[in-house]
């Protein structure tokens, strides 16, 4: 569709009906630039030429990136109306014109309209706390609002939000707050809601729209802009030049949260916990930059940048009350490793019939790997394969019978570190096939060889994915691990990143990144785990329903095929002992407690997660809430003591709780000082439209808040009273593991099958 007339469009965007209410004199009207223009037609070159399933910017895809972007911007219809959308749709088939001509005046005014229609809805929500409330009516808060209608008009809009504050009253409520305390808290937080749609700038509406482009294609390709492309690199490398501390927002503060070990704020020894860092200088002298009130990844970037170079911080220490002094001090950046989410061990004992089973426990993460310091020739590059080869000579050292690989909620990473990892278990050969946009198939082979030939399981669960779903495939088709848990994510593809600067040759990062799908990926069996996933040999409850949650659950992922398979021979055979594995592991769990609570858990969630409205009566809340508190005390009081748990990946029931807790979305942090932030959800900001059901119902201990309304002590505290819990989980998997080695260690034929030839002699000693 030609021609674009742009500032008539604007002029329209602005000007009708639906838009007579100017934007605050206080809020700036973005425009793009011509670098992002630029940056635009870019990423069209590579999306429509060089993808996996290369697509034509044209009309139709026009509509699909016009129907993404609105959702990016009210996913669940809370701000636009439908006369709204209506006035939109002149430009629907027009985007992939806008993109061509390097106008992108239409995706900015759009978002412009959003801005001021959050400033509408929060300025409705804040005037109805001074009216209070009825709880005493029958009625119901829709709050599953994915698939509803546009709002008619602004009145609609209006009576939409009537029920959710009332929601948010009545849970606070609920906990015992007086109303006094609740219509400040509501109204604090529906402020600050406001304040950071108001903090989102261009860059931020450029990747919301690119990314509408992106993900029409397929759902892994993705626009990352310049601040996101450096955090990703971050995340990858597991390291970054900075303080060594997290930060989170705290109302208009940022706050310390955590201190990271080893680091130049932890060795100075003058940051706490809940401090607030009130203002940012550059260098022994440079003047100091008040960043109160600014958002979280700003402040970030100011406090991270190049090794041996010093940044000053204005400080309120938290012990000094609110108009405490404020201390300034100088620390001297350095390159900071992040720890929490590197390869970690730990060992769980297991009694088995008189004998005791050492089991060690790899906990992954991510499948991380510094590709910059690989390429440098750094002899001590930060790579996952390396962290897990030195974790497994240490396990050996400890002399255990077995090692349970723990890859549950890793969303993969670097395909290389699956290909070598699967290799310190199964030796040289192939791991997985690529086939490109051509149809050209490749083996990935691991060159290492194995380190651990002992009894191996690999547990994962719906959000073990990419990578992960690579090293467990291996895992399966050599017959080397037992795979235990859930069916993985179904994420087939590979994924590479086109540096729009370096194409472009910009010395100065302007342009940001592509991550666009390149390849799709097969086991050596020849099948995909695009789809359908991993299946566990032994399956564990689902915590997600894959339309929920998966690669099934995208409408426009690619389908499931299969290749010829590889040439490969198993190490071992795995099914003689399955059968009669599950046959213990089921009657095992029959008796436990523990794992018949996180069951009952589930299905509860699972009941909730159904439901799309929840009562504002609040007689009936309150007696949903007391069965809820009595099923939840009963079961606690049949349990065993909680003992704490030795792995840090652990998912306790409490967590399982705060999963429906629509409170949950914490756009403001916590973020590492130069470490990649929790990016402000553009457009959404963050928890406005969660379409989860109310906490209360879920927690009968939901005290009503968000995560920035808590003190950081108090979240803190939340999170280390959640790692006391036992990880029945993890503790079942370990139990699975040692029922293998004692039936193998008690049958030498059945030895021979089921173990690679380098483990018959036990790792831990004869029984």
């Amino acid at each position: 569709m030609r021609k674009l007339l742009p500032f008539l469009a604007l002029a329209f965007l602005l000007a009708g009906p639906a838009f007579a209410k100017p934007v605050p004199e206080a809020v700036p009207v973005l425009k793009a630039t011509p670098s992002q223009a630029q940056a635009a037609i870019w990423a069209t070159r590579f999306l429509t030429r060089f993808h996996y399933k290369p697509m034509a910017l044209d009309d139709a895809m026009s509509e699909k990136i016009f129907s993404r972007y609105l959702e990016s911007l009210d996913a669940d219809k809370l701000f636009f109306t439908a006369g709204d959308v209506e006035r939109f749709g002149a430009w629907r088939d027009k985007l992939d014109d806008a993109i061509y001509d390097k106008d992108l005046t239409v995706p900015f005014a759009i978002f412009n309209v959003y801005e001021q229609r959050v400033a509408e809805r929060v300025a409705h929500a804040r005037a109805l706390l001074a009216r209070g409330f009825d709880f005493s009516k029958d009625e119901s808060y829709d709050f599953d609002r994915e698939k509803a209608a546009w709002a008619p008009d602004a009145a609609a809009l209006d009576e939409i939000w009537r029920k959710r504050v009332k929601n948010d009253w009545l849970r606070l409520k609920l906990a015992n707050k007086p109303d006094k305390d609740i219509r400040e808290t509501l109204d604090k937080r529906y402020a600050n809601y406001l304040d950071r749609v108001r903090q989102l700038n261009g860059e931020d509406v450029f990747q919301t729209f690119m990314n509408a482009y992106a993900s029409s294609i397929e759902p892994h390709t993705n626009y990352l802009g310049p601040r996101a492309s450096e955090n990703f690199d971050i995340a990858m490398k597991l390291s970054l030049e900075g303080i060594g501390a997290v930060l989170q927002r705290d109302e208009d503060y940022t706050a310390i949260r955590e201190i990271v070990p080893g680091g130049p704020a932890a060795l100075s020894g003058k940051l706490k916990v809940g401090d607030r860092i009130v203002g940012v200088g550059q260098g022994e002298n440079g003047p100091i930059t008040d960043v109160i009130g600014w958002r979280l990844d700003d402040v970030v970037e100011k406090i991270r940048g190049p090794k041996d170079t010093t940044v000053r911080l204005e400080v309120q220490p938290v012990d000094a009350g609110p108009d405490g002094k404020h201390v300034t001090l100088a620390l001297v950046r350095k390159k900071v490793s992040i720890e929490e989410q590197a390869a970690k061990k730990s060992i769980i004992e297991v009694e088995d019939g008189g004998h005791t089973r050492r089991i060690g426990v790899i906990s992954l993460p991510t499948f991380y790997q510094d590709f910059d310091a690989r390429r440098r020739g750094e002899a001590d590059y930060k790579s996952a394969t390396r962290d897990v080869e030195k974790l497994l000579v240490e396990l050996k050292a400890d002399k255990v019978d077995g090692v349970l690989v723990d890859l549950r909620n890793n969303g993969g990473g670097s395909l290389a570190e699956a290909t070598d990892l699967t290799g310190l278990f199964v030796g040289k050969g192939p791991v997985v096939q690529v086939r490109n946009a051509g149809g050209r198939v490749e083996e990935e082979q691991s060159t290492r060889p194995a380190v651990w030939n002992g009894p191996l399981g690999v547990l994962v669960n719906r959000a073990s994915a990419s990578a992960s779903e690579i090293f467990a495939a291996a895992m399966q088709d050599y017959g080397r691990g037992l795979i235990i848990g859930e069916p993985t994510f179904g994420k087939g593809t590979v994924q590479n990143l086109i540096d729009l600067d370096e194409v472009a040759r910009n010395e100065t990062p302007e342009y940001g990144e592509v991550k666009m799908t390149i390849a799709q990926f097969f086991r050596i069996d020849g099948g995909s785990t695009q789809l359908r996933g991993v299946t566990p040999d032994i399956s564990f409850p689902l915590t997600v329903d894959a339309k929920d949650f998966g690669e099934s659950s995208y409408e426009n992922a690619l389908p499931w095929t299969s290749i010829a398979p590889a040439k490969y021979t198993p190490v071992a055979n795995l099914k003689p002992v399955i059968p009669a594995l599950i046959e213990r592991h089921d009657a095992r769990v029959a008796k436990n407690v523990e794992w018949q609570n996180f069951e009952s858990d589930l299905a509860d969630l699972g009941k909730l997660r159904a439901e799309k409205t929840v009562s504002l009566n609040e007689t009936a809340r309150r007696e949903q809430r007391d069965e809820q508190e009595a099923r939840r005390k009963a079961r606690e009081a049949a349990a065993t003591p909680a003992v704490p748990v030795l792995d840090p990946a652990e998912k306790t029931r409490e967590e399982i709780r705060e999963a429906a807790d629509p409170s949950a979305a914490h756009p403001a942090g916590p973020a590492h000082t130069g470490a990649a932030p929790t990016p402000a959800a553009p457009a959404g900001a963050g928890g406005a439209g969660s379409a989860t059901p109310d906490a209360s119902l879920v927690s009968p201990t939901d005290d009503g808040l968000q995560p920035d309304e808590r003190s950081i002590q108090s979240d803190l505290k939340r999170e280390q009273d959640a790692k006391k819990r036992r990880d029945v989980v993890l503790d079942e998997a370990a139990h699975i593991l040692a029922d293998e080695i004692g039936m193998v260690r008690a049958n030498d034929k059945l030895a021979a099958e089921v173990l690679p030839h380098a483990a018959l002699v036990p790792a831990g000693g004869v029984d």
